[in-house]
């Protein structure tokens, strides 16, 4: 139902934009109001984004495949959705994400990397990884795990590891690493929890636990755990005060300083 409720929603903005603006209204027709439901849209759109003249695989097919075999990869795109409309100040349509975010884009062509990742398909799974990469300047290994309701916000220089984890309801800016701390192998990569707001171009390396509802602040480097609901900021991060708020993933605040 509410899926349904996105759909109208979409259709309804499509209609608007071809009529305040006549010259995208083919590519409108074209990418939603010929559609018949948002994951018809993601499919074709997305596999038609992920383009590489270097080969003949059929990538509709293959997002195709994966949406209907597992079907929480629509219902966590929905989530996604929802989460950049209320998070986003720039984004007041559901059609501005669908068509030119490159941070939704990118993580939901994503799950589908790893929906073959974890169906044993691991060469298709790199292939896709790949082509997120070049595509959108996004790298994260297929097998990675990550929620729903994930904002991840202009994406630029996004890098997340093998084994890292990102729980429901996160909020991530450019330029962020999520990654390992040298060649140690198995279990080497962050768990982000949820409600957590990591600002823009932080580092968290290793196998290390950022708490919910905790702040990173943007540029710090983050090498051990971060206990709850707190603020961290610096090279090494260190603990600077409490998050202030239960939910820093939607506020969205990045302010520290008097007061916290």
């Amino acid at each position: 139902m509410y899926s349904k409720t996105i759909w109208e929603a979409l259709q309804a903005e499509a209609k608007v934009w071809s009529e305040n603006e006549p010259s995208m209204r083919v590519f409108l027709k074209k990418t939603i109001c010929d559609k018949g439901s948002v994951q018809e849209v993601l499919v074709d759109y997305l596999s038609c984004k992920l383009h590489n003249c270097c080969d003949s695989i059929d990538k509709k097919a293959i997002f195709l495949e994966a949406f209907e075999g597992d079907s929480k990869i629509i219902k966590l795109a929905i989530a996604d959705l929802t989460a950049i409309l209320e998070r986003d100040p720039a984004c007041r349509h559901y059609l501005t994400p669908i068509l030119f975010f490159k941070g939704f884009h990118s993580i939901t062509s994503y799950r589908v990397a790893n929906y073959y990742w974890y169906q044993g398909r691991k060469e298709l799974a790199r292939y896709f990884q790949s082509l997120i990469s070049e595509s959108y300047n996004v790298d994260i290994h297929p097998a990675a795990k990550i929620g729903g309701g994930v904002l991840l916000d202009h994406a630029c220089g996004f890098v997340a590891g093998e084994t890292c984890v990102i729980e429901d309801n996160v909020s991530i800016l450019h330029e962020v690493t999520l990654g390992g701390t040298g060649k140690e192998q198995g279990d080497r990569h962050p768990k982000i929890k949820s409600n957590v707001l990591i600002g823009a171009g932080a580092k968290v390396l290793g196998n290390v636990t950022i708490g919910v509802g905790a702040r990173i602040a943007a540029c710090s480097v983050v090498l051990r755990d971060v206990a709850p609901h707190v603020t961290v900021a610096g090279i090494p991060a260190k603990e600077v005060g409490e998050a202030v708020v239960s939910h820093p993933e939607n506020q969205m605040e990045h302010y520290f300083g008097e007061g916290i």
